[in-house]
């Protein structure tokens, strides 16, 4: 046992406390598998947690970070060996169970899937939750029914993390794709993943009608309030909208005027727990489906001692797609 560095969260009189220092591996938590992490990234939820802006930590001590890709040194699960490389999102790691801004995890093996095939450690994290999670969104379109001949599909919050990916999934799938931001000056980045047409967010982020004009038959949610409230209610009849996301709010200010006189679907999108044959079959399908150029596109890496000025900037919407953390 020794001590590695980590970006560590205590609780404090005046609030939270983020630090960068030694970790002791004897106080890392429960686990089958230990992981040498290689690569972190940066999520909107990541942000909540470095700056205490949200109760997303739940414990204390907390080592933030809810992804990393790495290497198995130690393992007593029966589908992990030492040498192998794994991904891990979600599963409450970085909230309840120390995450992965560190240079050790320790997990249980039933929350890791093997790296895809296809991809390098360093384009899993430029995937990361918020590229699974549009993946996710975009598999619940398929099993709904809904299809590009049905008309376009909306991404909001286009320009981050979850949207861009979602853009560019979309896009490739055949959608003609209308992107949602508050950025003008992003219009280039996001025709570039494969938008369509660019929407003004401040379009759907007001108080709106129960119904609107039918505009989309499909959507992809990173938003939520009044943002998802105006998506459902111009979304064509019989179609459906993928809800992931919570950056304007949790609450939803909606009838059920959408819902029973347009027979419109929301599905909702969890990242978190996902079961392990889903969670697999969504990484093969971003291995296989995603335009690696355009996640490259979207992507930017930072040094590991960069961790602590990501928080404030992702919540203040200063950070465009992607954002690789290398760790080691």
């Amino acid at each position: 046992m020794g001590t590695f560095k980590a970006w560590v969260v205590d609780k404090t009189e005046g609030g939270q406390n983020l630090a960068f220092r030694d970790f002791d591996e004897a106080d890392l938590m429960d686990g089958d598998v230990t992981v040498r992490v290689g690569h972190s990234t940066l999520n909107y939820k990541d942000g909540l947690a470095l700056t205490g802006r949200s109760p997303v930590v739940r414990r204390f001590p907390m080592i933030p970070g809810i992804d990393f890709a790495g290497t198995v040194e130690t393992s007593d699960h029966p589908d992990y060996k030492p040498g192998d490389q794994v991904v891990l999102t979600g599963w409450g790691v970085g909230e309840t169970h120390l995450g992965a801004y560190a240079e050790k995890a320790r997990v249980k093996g039933d929350w890791l899937v093997p790296l895809p095939e296809g991809l390098t450690p360093e384009q899993a994290m430029a995937v990361g939750t918020a590229g699974y999670t549009a993946m996710l969104s975009l598999m619940a379109l398929d099993a709904h029914g809904i299809t590009p001949a049905d008309g376009p599909a909306l991404v909001t919050g286009a320009s981050g993390g979850v949207g861009s990916v979602a853009v560019a999934l979309l896009a490739r799938a055949g959608w003609h794709v209308i992107a949602s931001t508050g950025r003008a000056s992003e219009a280039d980045y996001l025709k570039g993943l494969g938008a369509a047409e660019i929407v003004d967010r401040a379009e759907l982020e007001k108080p709106g009608r129960p119904l609107g004009k039918e505009r989309w038959a499909a959507a992809v949610d990173a938003v939520g309030s009044a943002t998802l409230a105006n998506v459902l209610a111009m979304t064509k009849a019989d179609g459906a909208v993928a809800a992931c996301g919570l950056a304007q709010g949790m609450d939803l200010p909606t009838s059920v005027a959408p819902f029973i006189l347009r027979g419109v679907s929301l599905l909702g999108i969890n990242s978190v727990t996902t079961p392990q044959k889903k969670r697999r079959e969504a990484w093969a399908r971003i291995a296989r489906d995603l335009d690696l150029d355009k996640l490259a596109s979207m992507t930017r890496t930072v040094g590991f001692d960069e961790v602590g000025r990501l928080g404030e900037a992702i919540l203040a919407g200063q950070v465009r797609g992607r954002t690789v953390v290398k760790v080691a």
